[in-house]
């Protein structure tokens, strides 16, 4: 199985447009809260609390809109249920996002020719059937690009073509 890499600013950038906006008017509409709508009760707590409280839960509850929108677009990419687990995070926030970390899917490698995606193990694109793992003619077992014999079967290969690699 290939191991996937992590790249923070790609991953960053499959958050949803709409989270990122949702993100900072939370955060404004916290702060309006704690520091408008609570001031103008009686007794309220001082101003040091209510600005503090503004910002801490306007600060986690953002991440947590961001968590939704990255949630939301990561499990379509890994052919997850979408809805489900966008409405798990959302409502069960933190022992669900540990969880998705947890469970979720491998990223599908693309095709080199056609970019569609392939599940691991497959031979052939199933779109353009573009052969991912060339095969020796005469005993069927999988060679390496640029082989000129069979290591199997000791049989000529011909000139194999060379094989792109796999991106996830």
């Amino acid at each position: 199985m290939v191991k996937e890499e992590f790249d923070i600013g790609k991953e960053i950038k499959i958050i949803p447009l709409w989270a990122w906006i949702a993100a900072p008017l939370e955060l404004i509409g916290m702060e309006l809260l704690w520091n408008v709508v609570v001031p103008a009760h009686k007794n309220p707590p001082p101003l040091a609390f209510r600005m503090f409280m503004g910002t801490f839960l306007g600060v986690i509850l953002g991440v947590l809109i961001l968590l939704v929108g990255y949630v939301n677009r990561d499990s379509r990419r890994r052919g997850m249920n979408v809805a489900l687990w966008t409405l798990l995070v959302a409502f069960l926030a933190n022992p669900m996002v540990i969880i998705y970390f947890l469970v979720r899917h491998p990223l599908y490698p693309t095709c080199p020719q056609c970019g569609a995606s392939i599940q691991p193990g497959f031979n052939f694109c199933p779109k353009c059937h573009f052969n991912l793992t060339p095969m020796c003619p005469n005993c069927s077992r999988p060679v390496r690009p640029g082989d000129v014999y069979c290591a199997y079967c000791g049989a000529p290969l011909g000139v194999q073509p060379e094989a792109k690699v796999l991106r996830p």
